[in-house]
């Protein structure tokens, strides 16, 4: 690695032109500005042409100063970030299921055109991979559908996500026969939302496991694609289903007790949160508050 210090020596020559004034800024001799730039040519060849009364750079002079410039803003950006004294500046990154990110992703876009500083990263992924890419620091928040008990991880309930059972439109689906004839169409987090699901609503069957698959997909917005076909029934958040663009080709059973899947806020516990992502929680917080509990107003459920 070359010695940063000799490359801000090469810089304040570039820009002074001239080695006496290189040395007053950086408050050295010209004996030791010479030294530096003599170290830098010994590894990259000649950086300097000089001439009685100018001194010009060669190709790779210009490619040092380049160099040493993107250094200086990466510097910049590094001190800014760990400052993190702006919350409205630089980078947000959330990963959560599918189903809730339909909600939240356009609140991600609206507070991003409010602080055009901010740049949203958001990605869907199935639970495990949620909280895997929050303790790889791979995200900074995530959403996990289960109170993870890893204790690198602070977690907190921060939404609730309504279960539902949907069917094709035309489907016969009144008990768990009808539902073992339709078969179920499955997806990343579809056996754990499933049994969770029917194992309240029909208690005392065989269960998710004696059911048969007919088909899976790992896109949010597809799931219900074969569904609205009449080709199996699935079980997912009310917010995926809201997202279809067919509702009238799908069909929802309502039957008590309601399966509600409650959704963590995750963060690595052993830092706090930045003030980019304390500004996102609060504005998803804010816009929940009014606009009511996201899920809560009424539409497509339908008694079984």
């Amino acid at each position: 690695m070359i010695n940063p210090i000799w490359i801000r020596t090469f810089k304040a020559l570039a820009e002074c032109r001239s080695f006496t004034a290189a040395a007053d800024r950086l408050r050295l001799t010209q004996a030791a500005v010479s030294q530096h730039v003599r170290q830098l040519e010994d590894r990259l060849g000649p950086l300097v042409i000089r001439r009685p009364r100018r001194m010009d750079l060669t190709p790779a002079g210009k490619a040092l100063l380049d160099y040493a410039q993107e250094m200086e803003a990466a510097d910049r950006r590094l001190r800014d970030r760990l400052a993190d004294t702006d919350g409205t500046v630089g980078d947000v990154s959330l990963i959560t299921p599918g189903s809730v990110g339909l909600l939240l992703y356009p609140l991600l876009l609206d507070l991003q055109q409010s602080y055009p500083g901010l740049v949203v990263r958001h990605r869907f992924a199935p639970n495990h991979e949620v909280v895997d890419a929050v303790l790889q620091s791979q995200y900074e928040l995530g959403l996990a559908t289960a109170r993870p008990d890893d204790p690198r991880l602070a977690a907190r309930p921060f939404l609730e996500e309504p279960l539902e059972l949907v069917v094709p439109a035309a489907a016969r689906a009144t008990d768990w026969q009808d539902l073992m004839q339709l078969g179920f169409i499955d997806h990343p987090d579809g056996q754990g939302m499933a049994s969770r699901l029917l194992s309240r609503r029909f208690p005392g069957t065989a269960g998710f496991r004696s059911l048969p698959v007919r088909g899976f997909t790992n896109q949010v917005g597809l799931i219900l694609e074969p569904v609205a076909r009449g080709l199996g029934f699935t079980v997912l958040p009310r917010y995926a289903r809201r997202a279809f663009g067919r509702q009238e080709a799908v069909r929802v059973l309502e039957d008590d007790p309601v399966v509600m899947d409650t959704l963590w806020l995750i963060h690595r516990a052993e830092w706090p949160p930045s003030a980019r992502a304390l500004r996102v929680v609060a504005h998803i917080e804010e816009q929940r508050a009014m606009g009511g509990h996201p899920g809560d107003a009424p539409g497509g459920r339908e008694p079984g």
